[in-house]
């Protein structure tokens, strides 16, 4: 079966069984994204958690391949964990009965070099320190010149450089991150210093071996994002499309309000269309949990806004959602 009569079945499958509660909501937030596509609307996907991790990258690369996507805004985390299951694919190791791991248990992994994210744990010598050794040259590189990038950029530039091709341990077409630089797909990563590549980056720093200036920051980000933004929500608008909470998406929802109500822009229109897939608790005293009406009241979305909550597991809801959009 190929990819599209395999997409086209999962969509029938939805189509013919998801009828009522949340799984209607997957119907009805996947048709939208579709109807917002075709009359030219841009997209914005957010990326939270460890999604990579989860291996989206095998849906999502896909919709990036077919113009599904537009903009991304992802954890620094989720940015690099792409990479270190594509290059280090073969010493994750699973831990499916992680729920009755005893303290001592999860010692002994961390001494192994394995650090768990849910049930998979990654192989720190095999995926952290494999980027590190190359990636560090082109931090070096461009500080010696002078020069100064975001972090996706320099993830971009390790990627062109076929440098990682030696360690490939999965299909390169399930990676996100090189479906993202073949487009040259513009992202914003809000937060990178949390992520295992941005504390390395800081103890180089600490070291005196580069300087924090070397890499662009959020607030840079945000203001490039505020002129990406301006120059691609004409006609049909930008949706936003939100896997998880967090800063993925606190970040970037934030830039119409600040281009409206901080710099005066009155013309800026509202997102055109919303969408969280999350399993937080409805709640206004979370903003994971908030529903999409007080967005409203922050000048995010507007009345007539499309706005859908899907109270799920995004690791099972996300591929199905993309795989319904992937059958036009």
């Amino acid at each position: 079966m190929d990819n599209q009569q395999e997409f086209k079945t999962v969509k029938n499958f939805l189509k013919r069984n998801y009828k009522h509660f949340n799984s209607a909501t997957v119907i009805d937030a996947a048709e939208g994204y579709v109807q917002h596509l075709k009359k030219n609307g841009k997209m914005m996907i957010t990326l939270a958690g460890a999604m990579s991790t989860a291996e989206l990258g095998i849906s999502l690369a896909e919709m990036i391949r077919q113009g599904k996507v537009s903009i991304i805004s992802c954890t620094g985390a989720n940015l690099e964990e792409d990479l270190m299951n594509l290059v280090a694919h073969k010493s994750y190791k699973r831990v499916p009965h992680y729920r009755h791991l005893t303290p001592q248990e999860e010692w002994e992994l961390l001494e192994k070099g394995l650090n768990r994210v849910t049930d998979t744990c990654i192989p720190e010598e095999e995926a952290f320190r494999r980027l590190q050794k190359h990636i560090v040259k082109i931090w070096k590189e461009a500080e010696k010149k002078g020069e100064r990038y975001f972090p996706h950029e320099f993830m971009y530039k390790l990627l062109k450089s076929k440098v990682l091709e030696q360690y490939y341990e999965i299909d390169p077409k399930n990676s996100w991150m090189l479906a993202a630089m073949e487009k040259n797909l513009p992202i914003v990563v809000p937060g990178w210093e949390d992520s295992t590549m941005g504390n390395i980056f800081a103890s180089y720093c600490v070291k005196g071996e580069l300087k924090p200036s070397t890499m662009k920051s959020g607030i840079e980000y945000m203001t490039w994002l505020s002129e990406w933004y301006k120059n691609n929500s004409s006609g049909q608008g930008v949706g936003f499309f939100q896997i998880g909470g967090g800063i993925a998406g606190d970040f970037p929802i934030c830039v119409v309000p600040m281009m409206y109500q901080d710099l005066g822009w009155k013309d800026v229109p509202f997102w055109a269309y919303f969408c969280q897939i999350s399993d937080s608790t409805t709640s206004y005293g979370s903003y994971s949990g908030a529903v999409p009406n007080e967005k409203i009241t922050w000048g995010k979305l507007s009345i007539d806004t499309p706005k859908y909550v899907i109270e799920s597991d995004a690791t099972i809801v996300a591929p199905l959602i993309f795989a319904y959009i992937l059958a036009e």
